[in-house]
């Protein structure tokens, strides 16, 4: 059974980073825009670590892998 540390993991790391930076920039946005992009922002940023941090408790390392293509596509997304 394979598992990994996900916050010893530097991508998990980094991409707490984006999140932190994601929700700063959305504060700066115009507030008619909450139930929008600032929404959407918020979201797909929170779910770049959440999919690795999820992915790292599957069993293979094709599990994990799919989680972290999960993550990417979210990051591309923000």
């Amino acid at each position: 059974m394979m598992r990994h540390n996900f916050k010893s993991l530097k991508i998990w790391q980094k991409s707490m980073d984006l999140t932190d930076l994601t929700y700063d920039y959305c504060k700066a946005l115009p507030i008619e825009e909450r139930y929008n992009l600032i929404d959407q922002l918020n979201r797909c940023s929170c779910s770049v670590p959440s999919n690795i941090a999820e992915g790292s408790g599957k069993r293979t390392k094709a599990h994990f892998a799919e989680f972290l293509t999960t993550s990417l596509t979210s990051s591309f997304e923000v």
